[in-house]
């Protein structure tokens, strides 16, 4: 394991979701005297006023470190038991991070949606934090938590009622009220540029299984295109994070020794509506999505305002049907705008329930609901502001 001067460093805290994390940690952790974290991005003196904006401690450590400095960021890893970093694209950004804190044995938390580079990461290092002891964990904001938590929660009620897991999973997002990140948008170009020079890579962005080595599953729903769903008498639109969020929790069933069988299927759409207008509101989903596709979006580091975080939210539902046709539903809500404020909540606390509630995690690539269960979604809805609740049996 790595040495103990820090329990967290928030790698790129001079960016706009780093800096929320930072925040989050000076505002929630400030009497908590027996935590020790640090700050640390490319340029002191960023450091410094972003130490100052926050209002964190004058004596918060600060550390330089830059992912074009592999030295650098060995130096960080060997500091810390647990680094949070919020640089990305991490496809172009996190390889040598990645390879320090493996090494290192450092655990290792991010934001990644980049399926093509996480499976590269995965094969790359898997072996080596094992043998360290290093936990690695992509995608702890809002991509993927919720939605991999939301499918354990209502897994663990399908068995409390029906006597089993449910071999389909249903994904529905109700409502989601804030902005995508500029951070996302630069991931998702960076993946199409990737794939545009390696098409081998756009076999992994389109396989529901590529964070699954050595494992394929059944045929999944397609979710791409506006559907009826029978069960909820609604249309449905495809919802642009399912080809993250649907990986993640496949991988989670995997490492948790499949709970939910072999032949588990699951998807994510978002709700329309009903009738003839949920039907026209579905087409007009889809080509607003497509004109954002082509737009370039917020810029890395740019954000909304406090405000606008604020008064954001989302509301997900989780539909598990029995092999008999039961079916038990559950939420998952989330009291920020999903992309900033609910992200950089649950992103530290991941970092914090690894660091003190989950401490016999074995090295390993990991998705946090898979590393930690219950104990993850205790620790978010007693801080995080997220809700997870049981809505109906049938």
């Amino acid at each position: 394991m790595s040495s103990t001067k820090f329990d967290i460093v928030v790698y790129g805290a001079t960016g706009f979701t780093g800096q929320l994390v930072a925040e989050y940690l000076t505002t929630h952790y400030k009497d908590d005297n027996a935590l020790k974290w640090a700050m640390a991005g490319r340029s002191l003196g960023k450091l410094k006023s972003v130490r100052d904006a926050i209002g964190a401690p004058g004596n918060t450590p600060l550390l330089v470190a830059d992912a074009s400095d592999a030295a650098s960021l060995k130096a960080m890893a060997e500091q810390t038991m647990s680094v949070i970093s919020t640089v990305g694209p991490y496809l172009l950004y996190g390889n040598e991070l990645i390879a320090a804190c493996a090494a290192t044995g450092t655990d290792y938390f991010d934001l990644c949606g980049e399926v093509p580079w996480m499976r590269r990461m995965i094969d790359a290092h898997l072996g080596t934090a094992q043998e360290s002891g290093a936990r690695i964990m992509f995608s702890c904001g809002y991509d993927s938590i919720p939605f991999e938590l939301g499918t354990f929660f209502v897994q663990e009620e399908a068995r409390r009622v029906l006597g089993t897991p449910a071999p389909r999973v249903k994904g529905r997002v109700r409502e989601m009220r804030g902005t995508f990140s500029g951070g996302t948008a630069a991931s998702g170009r960076a993946i199409f540029e990737a794939a545009s020079k390696d098409p081998s890579l756009l076999a992994l962005v389109r396989d529901p299984f590529a964070l699954t080595p050595d494992f394929q599953g059944p045929k999944q729903p397609p979710g791409n295109k506006p559907i009826f769903d029978e069960d909820l008498q609604t249309w449905l639109t495809p919802f642009f994070m399912a080809n993250i969020n649907t990986r993640n929790v496949h991988r989670s069933n995997m490492l948790m020794g499949f709970p939910y069988g072999r032949e588990f299927v699951y998807d994510e759409m978002q709700i329309a509506g009903p009738g003839d207008e949920g039907e026209a509101e579905a087409k007009r989903i889809v080509a607003a999505n497509n004109r954002m596709a082509t737009q370039a979006g917020p810029k890395p580091g740019e954000g909304p305002s406090k405000e606008e975080r604020e008064s954001g939210l989302y509301d997900l539902l989780f539909v598990a049907i029995g092999s008999d046709g039961r079916q038990v539903r559950a939420s998952v809500k989330g009291d920020r705008d999903p992309g900033y404020g609910s992200t950089s909540k649950m992103i530290a606390e991941s970092a914090l329930c690894l660091l003190r509630d989950a401490t016999d995690v074995p090295g390993g690539i990991w998705t946090p609901g898979a590393a930690m269960q219950h104990k993850l979604i205790k620790r978010l809805q007693e801080h995080a502001g997220l809700t997870f609740e049981v809505e109906a049996q049938a």
